[in-house]
């Protein structure tokens, strides 16, 4: 379904049967961080106090029809998230401008941005498209606003230089920008209620993260002793039980630990609020009881979040006809939405492993989390701060233990499917064929796989780690399958892009079914300056500890003149990548090559196990000590730097 693009200042009216939009800004560069924010405007075009400004500071309007859904990755770039329940705007409010901002640098250095508005089902309603930014570092991409009773989008266009600030000041909302400090232990004293301080305004500075230290236990006498756990995997059983236990573990983590609660809920589209959980609550639906896993309920204020949870662990598969039924008794209570919570991992983000018919998601939102996403929030904000309360911490640490337990179902990504030993037995043999059904689903297995390296990846270095794909491919699932597959039926191979940022260069994963072998590769530009010599001693200067059996290829001015050479050569023997050239070097890639496990699940010997281990050696070992070339500051023309120094010591005294 394509949906209108729209110039500037151009204004369209939305369907009258839409109640909820999201409104999502886009853009190419994943290093940059753009914030999405949103101005609740009344008839005078100006805030009716600073609630009305939602940003990542203040996250939701008081009436909780405007929230702001944070960022995440995306095959194009990154993309940044508001969510409208129009039938909730109050009355007074005739317009909702939805701006971006950047910390640092300007929208100019971004290229083209994307403004989108889309449905509760995904659908786009509207499309603004712009390159004119350029000083600004904030911009109003667009307005939602009443016309004659009726909702309408405008792309608006206009930037400012002051930065969100300045945007915000000029609608109204006053700003206090001294930086919030770190949040302290509460302390109560009992003393007479003090007098509230009035408000100083809204602080647009980016709230400081608290990391704390979990609990630790030092009294054990030998290695072998372990802590008890909170929750436990003595008789945990298969199928039903399992995913009982482990689904109650969920919700009682969430309920304990609220900024996970907050990084899940996010995730399924809710607000930030007080998040509550209950267990296997019966529904009628005819002549028939309708029993969900879990009833999500986010409140804040009057405003209330509810989500249906229907969850599978170990190998269990997701049902249309269960996910379905849920969607009739989601729209019957005029509930929000309904979450699927499996170890499916989609190729893509906003995919669903299970398709349903689309007109029940009129009304009701369908998304799907997998039990990787989960474990990966969780981790995130064990390693890298966002807790202030070390028994929240503990609570955390303890859920995650749980999940790392086979017992739990909850595995990250552990099995390439019933079809894989079939299908890499056809790619040794030579009779594999693209169209084949199976290796399109292997196919299918791999780009999940991809997207889970990604998410460890994200979770244990704390940014955004990005699975590259085609565009065309990122719309098209089936396309994207056929060309995996005809690439494993050509040549044998797998490949994966993962773009880390603060990276010299991407890091290039391949299994090659035919040779049993995974390579990892990046490639990092050399320095335009200096001699050959210098420019092979700068590379091999950052790879130290790096094994000596990592690949090094030069790649030189000249096309089609390349030379390889292992690293340990390159270290005795420097001039052996440079040996008889004469244009200068432009590249280096680095390559490394681990055995490949043939198993399909289970084991440390397994396919998955293979190229995970080899991911996070190559990453560890190669790619994070590689810095790009930075050319040295240009020098001043005729001035020696000691009489540089004087005089400007003779200007200062």
């Amino acid at each position: 379904m394509s949906s209108p693009l729209l110039s500037k200042g151009q204004n369209i009216p939305l369907p009258e049967d839409v109640d909820r939009i999201d409104i999502v800004i886009g853009w190419p560069e994943p290093e940059i961080e753009v914030d999405a924010s949103a101005l609740l405007l009344g008839a005078d075009r100006r805030v009716g106090s600073d609630a009305d400004f939602v940003f990542y500071n203040q996250t939701e309007s008081p009436d909780g029809s405007v929230r702001f859904l944070g960022t995440s990755a995306t095959e194009e770039g990154k993309q940044a998230r508001i969510s409208i329940d129009l039938s909730a705007v109050p009355a007074h409010v005739h317009t909702i401008a939805l701006a971006g901002s950047v910390g640092e640098g300007t929208f100019g250095a971004l290229g083209k941005l994307a403004f989108h508005v889309i449905d509760a089902a995904g659908h786009s309603l509207a499309e603004y498209l712009t390159a004119d930014a350029d000083t600004e570092s904030a911009f109003v991409f667009g307005e939602v606003y009443r016309r004659d009773g009726s909702w309408k989008v405008r792309a608006v266009g206009q930037g400012w230089e002051s930065g969100l600030s300045g945007l915000a000041t000029d609608f109204g909302v006053t700003v206090e920008d001294t930086a919030p400090a770190a949040a302290e232990p509460e302390v109560v004293v009992p003393e007479a209620p003090a007098v509230q301080a009035p408000s100083r305004g809204v602080a647009t500075t980016r709230r400081v993260v608290r990391k704390t230290k979990p609990i630790e236990f030092r009294q054990a006498e030998s290695d072998t002793w372990q802590p008890a756990r909170l929750f436990s995997v003595i008789g945990v059983g298969a199928g039903e039980e399992q995913e009982r236990r482990t689904t109650s573990a969920l919700i009682a983590t969430m309920q304990a630990v609220r900024p996970f609660a907050r990084a899940i809920c996010a995730r399924m589209g809710a607000p930030a609020g007080a998040f509550e959980g209950y267990l296997e609550v019966q529904y009628e639906s005819g002549d028939t009881k309708v029993i969900p896993d879990a009833v999500l309920k986010v409140s804040r204020g009057a405003k209330q979040w509810t989500g249906l949870l229907e969850v599978k662990t170990g190998n269990g598969k997701l049902r249309r006809d269960q996910l379905e039924s849920y969607l009739d008794v989601a729209r019957r209570k005029k509930y929000d939405a309904v979450v699927s919570l499996s170890n499916d991992i989609p190729a893509g983000p906003g995919e669903l492993p299970v398709q349903v018919d689309r007109r029940k998601l009129t009304k009701v939102a369908l998304r799907h989390l997998s039990w990787a996403e989960v474990s990966h929030e969780a981790r995130m904000l064990t390693t890298h701060g966002g807790i202030d309360d070390a028994l929240q911490a503990w609570i955390l640490a303890e859920f995650l233990r749980f999940l790392d337990h086979p017992r739990s179902g909850a595995a990250e990504f552990v099995d390439m499917g019933r079809h894989w030993v079939t299908v890499r037995d056809a790619v040794t043999q030579g009779t594999l064929r693209a169209g084949d059904a199976k290796a399109l689903t292997v196919a299918d297995t791999w780009v999940s796989l991809g997207r889970h390296l990604a998410l460890r990846l994200t979770a244990e270095l704390g940014v955004e780690v990005k699975h590259v794909l085609a565009r065309k491919f990122h719309s098209d699932p089936a396309l994207r399958a056929t060309a995996v597959a005809e690439r494993l039926a050509t040549d044998g191979l797998f490949d994966a892009v993962l773009r880390i940022p603060e990276t010299a260069g991407d890091l290039t994963v391949i299994a090659d079914v035919r040779t049993n072998k995974v390579r990892c590769r990046t490639t990092i530009a050399a320095p335009d300056e200096g001699t050959q010599a210098r420019r092979v001693s700068w590379l091999t200067k950052q790879l130290t500890d790096a094994p000596g059996r990592v690949q090094v290829e030069a790649v030189f001015a000249e096309r089609g003149n390349e030379t390889c050479e292992f690293l340990d050569t390159v270290r005795t023997t420097p001039k052996s990548l440079i040996d008889g050239r004469t244009s200068p070097i432009v590249s280096f890639t680095l390559e490394q090559t681990f055995p490949m496990g043939n198993k399909r699940s289970g084991t440390a010997a397994s396919f998955i196990a293979s190229v995970t281990t080899a991911t996070d050696a190559f990453y560890g070992a190669v790619m994070q000590p590689l810095r790009e070339w930075v050319p040295a500051a240009p020098k001043q023309a005729g001035l020696d730097p000691a009489e540089t120094a004087e005089s400007s010591v003779a200007v200062h005294p």
